[in-house]
């Protein structure tokens, strides 16, 4: 979700362009060693930590001394072209389809990711791994998040996403998911928009019993506290551990089932 440039990328308006997992275009990059660019945060952070160095990234990625080519939403599709990758890996939500049409039309071979709930991880974890040739897969928090419980909702949360307009998570999102499983029900589980805009006055309304402000993709901080506390006591969260699939996700799921269990002894 750091590479949100221009407001929060909304699957109905520039979102990706084939099913979860299908290369668009020139087929898996089977063989060891394949020059793979990531143009998805999560995706190169889970790269790293499977031993696979992508050939660049997105300034948006934490990769510090990889090349970059560029934004999610804006990235360099000559420069990347001209890197000759075997692969690039793109998102549903971090990306655009008319991004992954020209390195398709290319003639470059486009992975595309979509996780949409915690369990849709383990899956597309193993799609990405085959893609990659990928020999450090399964590392040792993916089979935590193929097994984890879901939880049981003792502490209600608001999640604003963005300012101006305010916007929150609905139900049919990863960061939804994994509050349910961490035992945070989502005040705006119900919602038929995956990120509708709000009010502060309907967010309260919904008597969220916190406000969980993540770090991004708006990145909320002790500025925005006297604001946030007119619908609920404020927890500032990191932003990665609820919107970042992945490898990060085990771990996440541990940290974000810490902040429920404070939440409930208050």
């Amino acid at each position: 979700m750091r590479g949100v440039e221009q407001g929060f990328p909304r699957p109905a308006a520039g979102a990706a362009m084939s099913d979860r997992g299908r290369e668009v275009a020139g087929g898996e990059a089977t063989r060891r060693g394949a020059r793979v660019v990531s143009l998805v945060p999560s995706v190169t952070e889970t790269l790293l930590a499977w031993g696979v160095v992508p050939a660049a990234v997105t300034r948006f990625c934490d990769a510090p001394g990889l090349p970059t080519v560029g934004g999610t939403k804006t990235p360099d599709v000559r420069a990347i072209v001209a890197l000759a990758p075997d692969l690039v890996v793109m998102d549903t939500e971090e990306n655009r389809r008319e991004d992954a049409e020209a390195l398709r039309l290319s003639g470059v071979a486009v992975h595309v990711t979509g996780v949409r709930a915690i369990g849709d991880v383990g899956p597309t974890l193993a799609s990405l791994a085959r893609a990659v040739s990928a020999a450090g897969f399964p590392g040792p928090g993916e089979p935590a998040v193929r097994s984890g419980p879901a939880g049981v909702a003792t502490v209600t949360a608001w999640v604003p996403i963005w300012r101006r307009p305010w916007m929150s998570i609905g139900g049919a999102t990863y960061g939804s998911s994994l509050l349910d499983a961490a035992g945070i029900g989502n005040v705006y589980a119900g919602s038929p928009d995956p990120y509708p805009e709000v009010t502060l006055e309907e967010a309260a309304a919904r008597d969220p019993e916190v406000v969980l402000a993540p770090s991004e993709p708006y990145p909320f901080s002790e500025r925005h506290r006297a604001e946030l506390e007119e619908v609920a006591p404020v927890v500032f969260v990191d932003g990665r551990d609820l919107f970042w699939w992945g490898h990060r996700t085990a771990g996440a799921l541990a940290r974000l089932r810490e902040v429920a269990t404070t939440l409930r002894r208050r």
